[in-house]
């Protein structure tokens, strides 16, 4: 793990301790809503004895509902703090998926050809060059897997720190590259309780650097959504009202032939 993956570690072990969004284990699942929480684009055919990768997809989410889907499931994180919900969320549901702590740039536990379905959470955005990831993921995948990924709108990203009422000031140029950010994390930990948390180095991938990319390891892109999940009526300035207008994730499924 370079020096960006061990700052981006400590950063999500503070996000877990103060209880953010993506940290908090999902802990009332059933096998109907666990297919929805992980196949919403209905991409996914009959799971039972998949084998599953979450990729840097730690926190006792994916991980238990791909569970109850009756598939075998690995869970890399760079986060030991995520991996340990992982754990303890698996143990209340009497599963037993295998943990790695590791980068997502290095997939060299696993054998060439031994995953069907690789689900990788909203963090790769969270090393400078995605191509180390792609093509670890194409190495590790069946013949027929699948590969479901979801990164940053690289046209919007930034833009939540320059929010003024219902305007969203573009910031930067649209290259690759770093994002800085001017303010930390705002973590409101579902239970009231708000906490500025220094958020992980966060990295702008354009459009054609991750379609691309993902091909050029030998993936046939398959599908592409926008997230616009939010609210219109939202009061204008709020995370709501800008990821109704803005779509702030994209999501790209593909398939290995």
């Amino acid at each position: 793990m370079d020096d960006i993956g061990a700052f981006n570690r400590r950063r999500w072990d503070e996000l877990v301790a103060a209880g953010c969004e993506y940290t908090r284990p999902w802990l009332h699942l059933d096998p109907a809503a666990a297919r929805t929480r992980v196949d919403p684009e209905h991409q996914l055919a009959d799971l039972v004895g998949s084998s599953v990768l979450c990729l840097a997809a730690g926190g006792g989410q994916q991980s238990v509902a791909f569970g109850l889907l009756g598939c075998e499931v690995t869970v890399l994180d760079a986060s030991e703090s995520q991996l340990e919900h992982d754990r303890t969320t698996a143990e209340r549901y009497g599963l037993m998926p295998r943990l790695v702590h590791g980068d997502m740039r290095d997939l060299s536990m696993l054998a060439d050809g031994s995953i069907d379905v690789v689900w990788q959470a909203h963090s790769l955005n969270f090393v400078p060059d995605p191509r180390p990831v792609f093509e670890e993921v194409a190495r590790v995948l069946r013949s027929g897997g699948q590969y479901r990924l979801q990164f940053t709108n690289p046209f919007i990203h930034g833009t939540w720190d320059r929010r003024s009422g219902g305007h969203y000031l573009l910031a930067g140029p649209y290259v690759d590259g770093e994002v800085k950010r001017t303010s930390p994390w705002r973590v409101d930990d579902g239970a009231g309780a708000v906490t500025m948390v220094e958020g992980p180095r966060e990295f702008k991938h354009t459009l054609s650097t991750v379609l691309n990319g993902v091909t050029a390891v030998g993936l046939e892109i398959t599908g592409f959504w926008e997230d616009t999940v939010g609210d219109t009526d939202a009061e204008a300035g709020s995370w709501p009202h800008f990821k109704r207008h803005c779509a702030p994730w994209l999501t790209v499924w593909s398939r290995r032939s």
